[in-house]
């Protein structure tokens, strides 16, 4: 998801489940690939960026970029994100209401992100709003999110992950904060983040009223 953060490093929010050598290899190559790519975005532009200087910069084959991004649209919409978005949503209080759960994962993520990786962020972001492609798969990868986080919710409340009104709520979540990201970086990113973000969860929690 555009707004999660590294799987494996964050005081800030409950540990992810931990994971082994192997797959923590596999994390650090798609950083290395992520990282050069966006380098390369940042140089010569999007369009101008081919996979195969993006693998050379990453010093790895254009396979090995094609076998952890299958298109070029990936390097930008993938992330290692899920695991930390799952682990914190399913450590917060089983009598807490959805809306203040979602908010505190959201808010702790992003608190994450602007700290850590925020260059990057933007960039994420920006590539969003001007590039078709990515724009357009935007909706795929959202769908992706939603399942997860619908998942989890079903869980939490005893409903079925196919629930309606489960998968509105990940739904609204998700279109929510996307709408935030692309209004602070549209705006130069003068609005402080974090409270972007809860002023977003506000209308949210008050039932979409102006």
């Amino acid at each position: 998801m555009t707004f999660m953060a590294s799987a494996q490093e964050t005081a800030a929010q409950p540990a992810a489940p931990k994971v082994g050598l192997r797959e923590r290899k596999k994390i650090q190559t798609r950083q290395a690939i992520r990282r050069a790519a966006y380098r390369l975005f940042e140089e010569r532009g999007y369009e101008a960026t081919h996979v195969d200087r993006i693998a050379e910069a990453a010093d790895v084959s254009p396979s090995t970029v094609f076998r952890y991004f299958p298109t070029k649209e990936d390097i930008v919409l993938t992330d290692e994100y899920d695991a930390l978005l799952e682990a914190g949503l399913r450590a917060r209080p089983a009598d807490e209401t959805v809306a203040e759960s979602l908010r505190h994962v959201a808010v702790e993520s992003l608190r994450h992100i602007a700290g850590e990786e925020r260059a990057e962020l933007v960039q994420r972001v920006r590539l969003i709003r001007e590039v078709p492609a990515i724009r357009g798969r935007t909706a795929e990868n959202a769908a992706r999110h939603t399942e997860l986080i619908g998942t989890v919710l079903a869980e939490r409340t005893g409903r079925p992950a196919d629930d309606l009104e489960v998968r509105v709520i990940a739904s609204a979540v998700l279109a929510a904060l996307q709408e935030a990201l692309l209004r602070w970086v549209a705006d130069g990113q003068r609005d402080d983040l974090e409270e972007l973000v809860n002023r977003t969860m506000d209308v949210l929690a008050r039932g979409l009223r102006l």
